[in-house]
């Protein structure tokens, strides 16, 4: 069913109701927004934890940790990133904001931030730690010159990624480089680990990461009056094996698609004029069998057996039922889109020709994404996408667990179908116990939806405190070898600190190649 209700404003959905996530929209955000011209896909992708899991926030802090923040804060903060929101999707767990460019994504505990395109991405970093101080709480220090900020919160870890990008000349701000990536965090955080992952004349993949119990890095010239306060945890959770434990309550797992040179035809469903034409044949289609139905109940209606009873003065009893024949029980309903009107007096939704959330809802549906985690098993799962001029497209989806007491996770998809700089993207936290699917079979069917030449795959797991031999990657690792399909090139596996990383590179058996997009240049 195509669905053309979007709220209007900043009204709430009527999906609204107590347990499921609901939708607000902000509609200036998305005037003249546009991708015509050649866009950087591959996006920067931000997670700054403040504790381990939302069951350990500090005592200070405030009871919903980042949650309690009003979205206005974080606009300010987008606002530095150079992007924008254009509707959030607010549950218990989470709070989902769908961005001009990508998305982020809001626990009590933890900040994802994942933009596109030539946003300044660690340039709202610093925000994000005087944010978590003063809003939420946290523990944190005073003023840092480095950071240009008042306060900043202490962060549990936090983890920078990205694949290498299509259009680095483009890049601003801290993002021109990867060494200048990695010269911005440290000047934040101390001793931080910077990775490249994968070939360095091909297909690649970057990692920062700090360890558990992130320490500040302090002024040059020291203060004595500044302090920085700790995280006070128990000693038994300054250990790794303990951390590990404790992070997303044991269920830490990112699964992530990067997706470049897409199928043509693929690619066609996120053209707005595609999309378009689906809907409006949609649209008449359904009207046409809302007509149709209505005609039969009619009919049904009118087959009854019907008794006269002259004594009612002029009522007539219709299967057990008094009416009046005098009255036109159609009288007071309009012509227009009724269910027996014609498709040439029907007037077609303005929301279902240009870009928008509706388009964006059908899109979604028709292209499959909206099956990856369908309602059918997830009935509280939200999802909020977004089809841009003249194409491209953003999604991002709650799924909360269908079982009470469980957690809610997220998905979220971003396309860029133009065929010189074709790239999708796909992530998810749902872990694969919840799901009750294997790893491969998630990837094979976000693959099936675009058909890519190319493809990395990044698996990131919360380690096993069981797993002393390193085994567990191992074994994740070859749960997705083969998809149908394509070829693996590269396969790479990272023994991390309280983390097992699987680095996959996959190439379609008919991709007849081309000069790899290496992407930097003196990294």
């Amino acid at each position: 069913m195509v669905n053309t209700e979007i709220p209007k404003g900043y009204t709430f959905s009527p999906l609204s109701c107590s347990g499921t996530p609901h939708l607000t929209i902000n509609r200036e955000a998305t005037i003249d927004l546009d991708s015509t011209n050649s866009f950087e896909g591959p996006e920067k992708l931000l997670e700054v934890w403040f504790s381990a899991s939302p069951s350990s926030l500090p005592e200070a802090s405030s009871p919903g940790g980042l949650k309690n923040v009003p979205s206005e804060m974080w606009k300010d903060m987008l606002d530095l990133v150079n992007c924008k929101v254009l509707s959030i999707v607010e549950s218990e767990d989470v709070d989902a904001y769908l961005l001009s460019e990508s998305s982020m994504f809001v626990f009590p505990h933890k900040l994802i931030l994942k933009t596109c395109g030539t946003t300044t991405l660690l340039s709202g970093l610093p925000k994000i730690l005087e944010i978590a101080a003063l809003e939420a709480k946290f523990p944190h220090s005073l003023a840092n010159a480095a950071r240009g900020t008042a306060t900043a919160a202490v962060p549990y870890r936090v983890f920078y990624s990205r694949k290498n990008f299509l259009f680095p000349d483009r890049q601003r701000g801290p993002h021109r480089s990867w060494r200048d990536e990695v010269k911005s965090l440290d000047r934040l955080f101390l001793g931080g680990s910077a990775y490249l992952i994968g070939k360095m004349n091909g297909e690649h993949w970057y990692l920062y990461l700090t360890e558990p119990n992130t320490m500040l890095t302090p002024p040059a010239t020291p203060d004595r009056e500044r302090t920085i306060k700790v995280l006070d945890l128990p000693e038994s959770k300054l250990s790794v094996k303990a951390c590990a434990m404790e992070e997303d309550d044991g269920q830490d797992e990112t699964l992530e698609l990067l997706m470049t040179d897409l199928d043509p035809d693929n690619a066609k469903q996120f053209y707005l004029d595609h999309a378009s034409a689906i809907a409006e044949g949609r649209y008449f289609q359904e009207a046409h069998e809302a007509r149709v139905d209505a005609r039969k109940h009619l009919g049904s209606i009118n087959d009854m057996e019907e008794t006269e009873d002259k004594g009612l003065n002029g009522m007539r009893s219709i299967g057990g039922e008094l009416y009046d024949d005098s009255v036109d029980v159609f009288s007071n309903t309009s012509d227009e889109n009724s269910p027996l009107a014609s498709d040439d007096e029907l007037t077609y939704p303005q929301e279902l020709t240009t870009e928008g959330h509706a388009l964006g809802t059908v899109v979604s549906d028709s292209s499959g994404l909206s099956g990856v985690y369908p309602v059918a098993k997830y009935p509280d799962a939200r999802i909020d996408a977004y089809l841009f001029t003249p194409c491209g497209f953003s999604a991002n989806g709650v799924i909360p667990f269908p079982a009470s007491g469980g957690s809610t996770h997220y998905f979220t998809v971003h396309v860029t179908p133009e065929p010189h700089c074709s790239y999708a993207s796909f992530e998810t936290n749902v872990p694969a116990s919840q799901s009750g699917r294997e790893t491969a079979d998630v990837i094979q069917q976000v693959v099936g939806i675009f058909k890519p030449a190319r493809f990395s795959v990044t698996l990131f797991e919360a380690k096993d405190p069981a797993d002393e031999d390193f085994g567990n990657a191992k074994k994740k690792g070859g749960k997705f070898e083969n998809i149908k399909g394509y070829r693996r090139v590269d396969r790479i596996v990272h023994d991390l600190e309280g983390y097992e990383l699987v680095f996959k590179y996959y190439e379609r058996f008919d991709w007849e190649g081309g000069a790899p997009r290496l992407g930097e240049v003196g990294f």
